[in-house]
């Protein structure tokens, strides 16, 4: 295989990729690395201020609009995903990242967290993707990637909505494959472990349970944002056509003991 042909597979020039929860961590990190690919990303997220922000730098290498929007309000989806879809004018794939980890035990877990957790985390990566299957399945081919967890497998104190949640997504991007494959559309999951970001701030201040985060991976340390591009680039390609229904740990050799 020549170099052209190479990059084709993995280039995403001329692609349109929405990235939910783009304000900051995992998701701003997915949608610079698909824009560095020569995807156009459309970024959604809550607050205005961090959109923006993320929205100049992604610009600067690459092409980037955003959308400030609250995924909780499930019944503005649809519009959401009609605003989306005027920018470019097509959407050939979904990053679903936005997410919620109340970090509370399970006798302090109320109804309210509890549902706001498992809309935001399980129910919105459902309904938001299923707005864009009928077009992209027009296109030819989509893609759907999910963010799961190391809770998707495992379960660790003060987690439990949050890790039926990312426990959710696996059996979700299955579902999806089941559904949408034959369409063209691939739906597939990359659960990191630990990483930066705000969901992981707790973890991170602690110089103990940062050191314990990185002495479970069989590497030796803890994510870096960067340790996730090949993923989330792969799974966005045409590289990646054949898999679906997958979920891709991205933890260091965390689960692997």
């Amino acid at each position: 295989m020549d170099q052209t042909s190479l990059l084709k597979r993995f280039g995403l020039q001329g692609k349109v990729f929405v990235v939910t929860g783009a304000s900051s961590g995992i998701g701003r990190a997915m949608a610079g690395f698909l824009a560095e690919s020569g995807a156009s990303v459309i970024i959604i997220a809550r607050r205005e201020a961090e959109l923006e922000a993320a929205s100049k730098q992604i610009n600067s290498t690459g092409t980037c609009e955003f959308i400030a929007a609250d995924l909780n309000q499930r019944d503005k989806l649809e519009s959401l995903a009609s605003q989306c879809l005027k920018i470019y004018r097509k959407v050939d794939g979904v990053v679903n990242a936005a997410g919620l980890n109340p970090r509370q035990s399970a006798e302090d877990v109320s109804l309210e967290s509890w549902d706001k957790t498992l809309n935001l985390n399980l129910a919105v990566p459902f309904f938001f993707s299923r707005c864009f299957v009928d077009q992209m399945a027009t296109l030819g081919a989509g893609r759907i990637i999910n963010i799961a967890s190391l809770q998707s497998s495992r379960a660790f104190p003060n987690g439990l909505p949050y890790g039926v949640s990312k426990g959710g997504i696996c059996q979700l991007t299955r579902a999806m494959s089941e559904a949408w494959s034959k369409r063209g559309i691939t739906a597939n999951a990359i659960a990191p472990g630990f990483f930066p970001t705000e969901l992981t701030t707790a973890v991170f201040e602690n110089p103990e349970t940062r050191q314990w985060a990185a002495n479970q991976t069989t590497i030796g340390r803890n994510g870096e944002l960067d340790d996730l591009a090949g993923a989330a680039i792969f799974f966005a390609s045409q590289a990646s056509s054949y898999i679906t229904g997958q979920t891709l740990y991205v933890d260091g050799g965390f689960t692997a003991r």
